[in-house]
């Protein structure tokens, strides 16, 4: 406590303690820097298949929306997505071909999802998600379909050494 703050009676507020942010606790406000642009967290999504669970971050820079999803499997598995245009609709396909790269359905299941920022209106909602890859493993689909609605997302990994996240708030 300071001399003056002694005499005139204030107390010195304590400092909130800031978290460490992984890629597991990223907050809406935070700052993602990845390829040399800087992105605001504006949205996530928290997914839980019977206890397996799985995040999704939206990203917004001043000309771009992405997305970063970030799970652990065996290993730290880190993807940026981008939604595209391409139009699906149920039944979705096993193989399903978009620019001209053939993708392969991997895995298929439903999800409880929970949200902050941008992604709180899907607290409490089930999502059903198909996950494809090219031959080569190298770029990813993402399907969602939130009731009759059906998202599309094209994606590819990262490493955790390309992004550097700035925490926004405690």
């Amino acid at each position: 406590m300071s001399f003056l703050s002694k005499l005139f009676g204030k107390k010195e507020k304590e400092q909130p303690k800031v978290e460490d942010r992984t890629v597991f606790n990223i907050q809406v406000g935070d700052i993602i820097t990845y390829d040399l642009e800087d992105y605001e967290v504006v949205g996530t999504l928290t997914y839980n298949n019977q206890g397996y669970k799985w995040y999704a971050y939206q990203l917004q820079a001043s000309t771009s929306t992405i997305w970063l999803s970030a799970e652990m499997d065996d290993e730290l598995e880190l993807g940026i997505y981008k939604t595209v245009k391409e139009k699906l609709s149920k039944p979705i396909p096993k193989e399903v071909t978009i620019d001209g790269t053939k993708f392969y359905q991997d895995e298929s299941g439903k999800a409880h999802v929970s949200g902050t920022g941008r992604g709180s209106n899907l607290n409490g909602q089930h999502v059903e998600y198909y996950d494809f890859s090219d031959e080569d493993e190298e770029e990813f689909l993402s399907v969602e379909v939130w009731g009759t609605e059906v998202e599309v997302s094209k994606g590819y990994e990262i490493e955790e050494y390309e992004i550097k996240i700035l925490a926004g708030s405690k």
